[in-house]
This record gives structure tokens, C-alpha cells and sequence, in this order.
């Protein structure tokens, strides 16, 4: 059997990681609170004591933990300091899944693609989100720099594939399989970027085993932007339903429902997002590892066609 990898979080990410690792050869534990499935074991990643000692003879920890949305603030600082220190203690190198909150807004117009993220802009969040995942990535890289641990996080775009919770979600799926209309956050026309589940786990298993992408951050390897409209299209296309409308949420109503929905409420701070261009540039991870992301057309027809989670 291979190196022993442990993977925190037994999401669609953690799931496909640990799968991927598995095929490799690699031993695999996957920590979650309920310690589900084949490798699972019952763990609160925020017990630093626990993963300590689930951390030990390790050799990468990949932290695809995703706390409540609405609970990022509070639960994040003590299972990033957890999942840490068990990785200076234990000597593996530290894997971080995150996104592109920490970068916050850019004002005027967005991240166009005359102006796309890199790896390079800078984390210039104002919203409670976008600092605390910028706050662990700066601590972890700290250590990292102080010789302490070896570590790189992986930035995806907004999910898209079979159980991704995002914006082109279940809840948009679901409702373009049946022909039916759909609403969409911000604006329905702006050019996004999207990453596809098996694009990110495969560049976090990537960056546990290269030593090339330890000390700094990554983008997942993703495809050219499309609109919430195109993507919308190009799943009735797939799904063989006829074209679907689509509409946009108002700010006011979003608002509105925020006061009844935690969730909602917190997709206040990242409605720029949908309301402007918002253009990653995944080039560095794609040059460096010769990794490029499944085609576009494949992507829609198994998120589509795949069965609900």
C-alpha cells in the first residue's frame, strides 16, 4: 500500500479526493463528524487533539472541510488552526481547499478578462467571509515560510458537477431537467467562471504530491467563462429539454428573503460576483502541471445526467 493520506471533510470534494488517492494506491482515512463511508473515521476537525493523533505517520492532509455557509466567521479559525498544527506536528504537508472570496470585490466592472484573477491579486476582501478565508490561507503560509510545514491551498470558481452546491447547483439542475424556468442570482449575462468537482480534486491531489506547488497558492484548472445563461443553456441541451427561461433574482428580493434564510443573507457579500465579471485565470496550474480541465461539453452532460445526490 501507499503513503497514508488523510483527507478532513466528506464532501463531494473530500469524497472524490479520497477516491482519487485510493486509485493511486495511497491509504486514505476520511475525517468527518459522522465518519461515514469505507475510510471514515469520527472526528471534529476543530478538535485539535483528535487530529493530532489521526494525523500521525500522514504524510499530506488535505482540509476540504465546508462548515455551515452562514457559520464561516466562527467555525473556520479553530479548524484551520487545528488541522495546522496537526500537520506541523505530524509532518505532512498541508493541502487547503478554498475559493476566491479572499480577493473580494474589484471596482469599477469586475474581474473582466482584460482583468482576471491570478493567483497574484491580491487577498483585499471587506466582507467577513472573504477575511477569514484569506486569514487562514496568510497563517498557514506563515508557518510555511517560518519552516514549520509545507503547505499550498487550491482556489476553485464556483462548483459546477453532480452534488456541487452552488449557484448552477441541484436546485438549477433539478429544475432544468424538467423543462421548467429557473431564477439566477445577480446578473444572467455576466461572463463566470466555473470549476468542475473532479478539476478540483484532482489539483488538490496534484498539489499534496508535487512538491512544485508547496508555498503557494493555486487555481484549479478550469475552462473559459460562461454566463449563467449559457451554462443554463447548455444544460437543457444536454438534458434534451427545450431552451429554458431565465430570470434574475432582484437585490431587494434577495434581501428580503435574507431576513428569513441565513443562508441568503450571507450571499449578500458575494452577490458582486453575479452582478459583475467574474473571470479566473487558472493558466499557472495548468503550464506548471500540464493539468487541463474535462471539456466543457462532458461537464454539462454528467452534472446533468447524473443521478441527485
Amino acid at each position: 500500500m501507499g503513503e497514508l493520506s488523510l483527507v478532513v471533510g466528506a464532501g463531494v470534494i473530500g469524497s472524490r479526493v479520497a477516491g482519487m488517492l485510493a486509485e493511486r494506491g495511497d491509504r486514505v482515512s476520511v475525517v468527518s463528524r459522522r465518519g461515514s463511508g469505507p475510510a471514515g473515521v469520527a472526528a471534529d476537525a476543530a478538535d485539535a487533539g483528535a487530529m493530532a493523533r489521526l494525523a500521525e505517520g500522514a504524510a499530506v492532509i488535505y482540509n476540504c472541510v465546508n462548515p455551515p455557509y452562514h457559520r464561516w466567521p466562527a467555525d473556520w479559525p479553530p479548524i484551520a488552526a487545528s488541522v495546522l498544527a496537526a500537520a506541523e506536528r505530524s509532518g505532512a504537508v498541508l493541502v487547503t481547499l478554498s475559493n476566491l472570496y479572499g480577493y473580494g470585490p474589484r471596482v469599477p466592472g469586475g474581474y473582466d478578462e482584460a482583468h482576471p484573477i491570478t493567483e497574484a491579486t491580491p487577498l483585499a476582501a471587506t466582507g467577513r467571509k472573504g477575511r477569514v478565508r484569506a486569514r487562514v490561507w496568510q497563517d498557514a503560509l506563515a508557518a510555511h515560510r517560518a519552516g514549520r510545514v509545507r503547505v499550498a491551498e487550491v482556489r476553485a470558481a464556483d462548483f459546477i458537477g453532480p452534488g456541487a452546491q452552488s449557484a448552477m447547483g441541484e436546485r438549477i439542475v433539478r429544475h432544468v431537467r424538467q423543462g421548467k424556468n429557473v431564477s439566477v442570482l445577480g446578473r444572467a449575462d455576466r461572463p463566470h467562471t466555473w470549476s468542475f468537482t473532479d478539476d478540483v480534486a484532482r489539483m488538490l491531489v496534484t498539489a499534496g504530491t508535487d512538491p512544485r506547488a508547496w508555498g503557494r497558492a493555486w487555481h484549479v484548472p478550469s475552462n473559459e467563462p460562461l454566463s449563467q445563461r449559457q451554462v443554463i443553456d447548455d444544460f437543457a441541451r444536454a438534458a434534451g429539454v427545450g431552451q429554458v427561461r431565465v430570470g434574475e433574482i432582484p437585490s431587494v428580493v434577495l434581501r428580503g428573503m435574507g431576513l428569513f434564510s441565513p443562508l441568503l443573507r450571507e450571499l449578500r457579500e458575494t452577490e458582486y460576483q453575479f452582478r459583475d465579471d467574474f473571470v479566473m485565470d487558472s493558466s499557472a496550474a495548468q503550464a506548471t502541471f500540464g493539468l487541463k480541465p474535462a471539456p466543457w461539453e462532458e461537464i454539462a452532460a454528467v452534472t446533468v445526467n447524473s443521478p441527485s445526490r
